[in-house]
């Protein structure tokens, strides 16, 4: 028998473990955006086009835009300038307050609904639209922008929204028209508080006059006082009528020729672009998030060789023919051919060697796998042994019946006896196996118990395994996974190689680690890694692959 390197010489330096779990390469980030590419396009073609038809539903919205001019050197309220009163410059912000705020919008609201310049359903519309804007203090149908110096000179540019380009033109014009006569009535403000003080003392001197005791002086400084103050109040009356504000009208508004909302094709490309960059993004992340084995290279860095990596057969052709029939029709003859050239090399002559067969956790293809490698190496005209040594979960007498439906038993030892290995375990001596195919012989485990454990540790494995396996040229032990169940455990120290599946995408390198760990401690002879069901996607993003078209395999091929 080859003598093999000691479980010491296969353990690779402990800091070596878990190297690749910190390390993503730009290669592994581009693979990971890659496998949800088309997904990821097919979501922004759905978001785009449920995006463009939303838009195509709404309304249209047109926008008209008057503008207002203000300087910022206007003398003060009640000041004059040429007999006029101005209001004082307003401050930042001011026109904006104001605009959101009850007197201006008030007054367009009670506009809108007292003059029938649009259309009854229009102007009610846009009146309880901006009522709703004003309860929630959010106007968005009517928009101030300005541009102004330092000194508070500039523009301001009032822009209107409207279901039509007559009403945007209608409610531009009336929001300008509303700003300036509230701007106005700063100016006279300030005037009638100034005619309401020289009114007050008007009555206050006619009061002194009509109760008299005054000497003449006295009187006529009262009379002349009075005179002083009605000239006074005709002045400021007069300026009441030619008060102004600090703004004033310089372009009304014209009717627009196109809308500006909704725009189906716009909103199209942009949602389509930001949901592209949106799962770009979260594949990325979920790329760099990922910790499970998607490479021969992951499993590199826990210092054992793959050797093999096998593609993943459709689930449609494993349930109507069977996982070996599926295998061959699938054309994984190459991918298969590796592993057994990989594994015959490494194990030398493999007269009636042992080797088991798991995996970390259960579903990871290991018993599928069993199944297609013997098929393989018998191919090559090999003599294999499956003992499917999973006791409480056997699926190997399953997954050939689907292959071949016929069943003939053959002695494995003895005369009669066991035909499953939970009574080939307690009557060693006598044991039937199923021949699955030339050069495939298959002992089932059984109807499944739970005192498997039990059961193993009171046979004489090694004494079992070594009678079991003379006439053979490999003995492939079919055991359960090693995280699952401790019965990997027992049954690894009585082989002479552990092969341990690892399915692509969802096996997590911390659960192989622990394997590893579990493993070592049992001084199973760990010899390497099979990647499994590996997507297409992956073998052509790591360069390798089995493009070569073959057809069904023929025995002996």
């Amino acid at each position: 028998m080859t003598n093999y390197p000691s479980l010491e010489q296969q353990r690779p330096p402990q800091e070596h473990i878990g190297k690749g779990e910190q390390e993503i390469e730009l290669a592994a980030l581009w693979s990971g955006v890659r496998r949800r590419l088309p997904m990821i396009l097919l979501s922004s073609a759905a978001v785009s086009a449920a995006a463009f038809l939303w838009s195509r539903s709404q309304s249209d919205v047109f926008e008209a835009s008057s503008s207002l001019v203000t300087t910022g050197n206007n003398m003060s309220a009640g000041g004059l300038r040429d007999n006029v009163v101005t209001a004082p410059p307003l401050p930042e912000g001011a026109l904006q307050e104001a605009l959101n705020g009850p007197i201006v919008l008030e007054r367009i609201i009670a506009e809108l609904r007292a003059k029938d310049t649009l259309p009854n359903e229009l102007r009610s519309q846009l009146a309880d639209t901006l009522q709703r804007e004003l309860q929630l203090r959010s106007v968005k149908t009517l928009q101030l922008q300005n541009q102004l110096d330092f000194n508070g000179n500039g523009i301001y540019s009032i822009m209107a929204r409207a279901g039509t380009p007559a009403a945007a033109k209608y409610l531009a014009d009336l929001t300008a028209s509303s700003l300036l006569e509230w701007d106005r009535g700063r100016a006279l403000s300030g005037i009638d508080r100034a005619m309401q003080s020289l009114e007050a003392q008007l009555v206050e001197i006619d009061r002194q006059l009509s109760e008299g005791g005054q000497s003449d002086l006295e009187r006529q400084t009262l009379v002349a006082s009075r005179s002083s103050l009605q000239r006074a109040l005709a002045q400021a009356d007069i300026q009441a009528k030619g008060a102004t504000g600090s703004l004033e009208l310089v372009s009304p508004a014209v009717e627009p020729l196109e809308r500006v909302a909704p725009k189906p094709t716009r909103n199209a490309i942009l949602t389509g672009l930001l949901t592209l960059l949106l799962g770009v993004s979260v594949a990325a992340l979920r790329t760099l998030t990922d910790r499970t084995a998607r490479t021969e290279d992951d499993l590199l860095n826990f210092g054992l060789p793959t050797l093999g990596s096998v593609p993943k057969i459709r689930r449609r052709d494993v349930v109507f023919g069977g996982i070996v029939r599926a295998a061959r029709q699938a054309g994984l003859y190459e991918a298969l051919g590796f592993l057994r050239v990989n594994l015959l090399t490494r194990l030398g002559a493999p007269s009636g060697q042992r080797v088991m067969i798991s995996s970390t956790a259960p579903g990871e293809g290991k018993s599928s796998l069993t199944a297609t490698l013997a098929d393989t190496l018998a191919s090559s005209g090999l003599r294999v042994l499956i003992i499917d040594a999973d006791m409480r979960r056997g699926t190997q007498q399953d997954v050939w019946e689907k292959y071949e439906t016929g069943r003939t038993w053959k002695q494995l030892v003895g005369e009669g006896g066991a035909r499953t290995l939970q009574d080939a375990l307690k009557a060693p001596e006598n044991v039937q196996v199923i021949e699955a195919e030339p050069g495939v012989h298959v002992l089932p485990a059984g109807p499944g118990i739970q005192d498997s454990m039990g059961l193993l540790n009171r046979a004489p494995l090694a004494d079992v395994f070594k009678s079991w396996s003379q006439n053979y040229d490999l003995m492939l032990i079919d055991s359960p996974p090693l995280l699952a169940l401790a019965d990997g455990l027992v049954l690894g120290r009585h082989v002479d190689q552990v092969l341990i599946v690892v399915e692509e995408g969802r096996t997590s390198l911390n659960a192989v680690k622990q394997t590893l760990r579990r493993a070592r401690n049992a001084n199973l002879p760990i010899l390497g890694f099979i990647l499994n069901k590996v997507s297409a996607s992956s073998q052509e993003s790591q360069g390798y692959g089995y493009g070569y078209s073959y057809g069904p395999r023929k025995r002996g091929a």
